[in-house]
Order: C-alpha cells, then structure tokens, then sequence
C-alpha cells in the first residue's frame, strides 16, 4: 500500500515546490489516470496544454479521463484535438471510436474504428470493437468477419463469442449461434447472459423445449431476471 501511494506523494511535492515541466505534468496526468483520480488528470493536463497545446499524447490522455467520467462529449473533443495534431497514431480514433459507441453513435465508431485499423490493423482490439459497432448497425456479415479477426488473436474470449452469436442470428444462423453460446458458457459458467440467450434460441428457433429450458433456468438462477417469464410460461408443468 505504502508503496503504492508513494510515488503521488512524491509527484504531488515535486509539482507543489517548483514550476513543473511539460513532462512532468504529462507523468503526473497519467499517474492520476491510472489511480483512476480522473479529476486530478485532467487538472494536471489542462496545466499541460496551457504551456504547450501541440502535446497530442497530453489531449488523448485528457480524452481518456473524461471518458472514465462519462463526459463523453468532452472526451470527444480532446480526442479530436489530439488527432489533428497526429494523425497517424491509431490510439485516439480507437479513443473517440469508443466514446462514439457509448453515444450509441455506431456509424462515426465505425469510421473511427476503420481508421485506426488503417493505421495499425495488428490490434486485435479494433476488430471486437468495430465488429460491436457493425451489430449496432445491423451489419451482422461485416461484424461475424471483424469477431473472427479477434478470436484468431484469443479464441477464447466469452464477450467475443457472444457479440459473434448475436451477429448470427442477425444473419439467421441459430445452428452457428448455438454453437458460439455453448462455447461462452463452457468458458464462463456464470454467464447468465449467454445462458438466457442460449435457452431462448433453443426454443425459439429450434423447438428443443427441454434444452432451452435447461439454460433458461440456469439464466434465472444465476439472477437473469428476465427468463422468468419464459420458464413461467414455457417451462413449468
């Protein structure tokens, strides 16, 4: 613990004592970001880009802040700043990409999101997240390509396979989907979710009543409120 808060203690008498530079600014901002004293970031870097505007790291960082804050419109801003500074950093369209996606805002993400892959298509994490702004667009093929880029950096990520089951059924394809599902919750017992999702494909789009209600149960009992009506419905005897 102590050796924790040490350094912010340290950083915090440095900047307190002396004028501090624009780097140390820089370091104090990112600090408090990762402690996730986001207020405290911020403050510092608006420190920073009064002495020195042009610091495009420093307005993608800022973004950040903001972000973990839920001001997205601000975060927006200082993202949009620190592209037109650099353009060829991929890091803060990705940035500005996420904070359009929390605006439900899918078709700017999805600009975003193709950008940043032009500048660094090794980012595996680009490919989950345009994929989740193609479902938002009801673009189901083009986001099943973009899930599957992902998977081949981890095949085994539960929140991937999910969005990649949802985009199936998009495109109709419940056999596929099932198949995505089972594999989220032999990776992830607790996946309610993915349990209740399960359950109702199951049901819905292959009449297997007993299978579908096995999963929707385990949905419930794992808090899914929301398969309690089927089970009350299709479920009980």
């Amino acid at each position: 613990m102590y050796n924790y808060l040490f350094p912010s203690l340290a950083l915090f008498l440095l900047l307190a004592s002396c004028q501090p530079s624009v780097e140390e600014l820089f370091q104090a901002g990112v600090t408090s970001l990762e402690e996730q004293n986001y207020k405290e970031s911020i403050a510092y870097l608006d420190r920073l880009v009064e002495k020195d505007s042009s610091h495009a790291a420093a307005w993608n960082v800022r973004g950040i802040a903001f972000f973990q804050q839920g001001a997205l419109d601000e975060a927006i801003e200082s993202f949009t700043k620190s592209i037109k500074l650099d353009s060829l950093n991929y890091k803060p369209f990705f940035n500005r990409g996420n904070a359009w996606m929390e605006k439900q805002s899918y078709r700017e993400a999805l600009i975003d999101y193709n950008r940043a892959n032009g500048l660094d298509f090794q980012q595996s994490d680009i490919y989950y997240n345009r994929g989740l702004s193609l479902l938002g667009l009801e673009m189901y093929e083009d986001a099943l390509v973009d899930f599957d880029m992902a998977l081949q950096a981890n095949p085994e990520q539960p929140a991937v396979l999910f969005n990649k089951a949802k985009a199936q059924l998009g495109n109709n394809d419940p056999v596929n989907a099932i198949a995505s599902l089972n594999e989220v919750v032999r990776l992830d017992q607790r996946n309610a979710s993915a349990y209740y999702l399960l359950g109702v494909t199951e049901m819905s789009a292959l009449g297997n009543k007993e299978k579908g209600c096995t999963q929707l149960k385990m949905a419930l009992s794992l808090g899914y409120t929301q398969a309690k009506e089927w089970v009350d419905e299709f479920c009980e005897e």
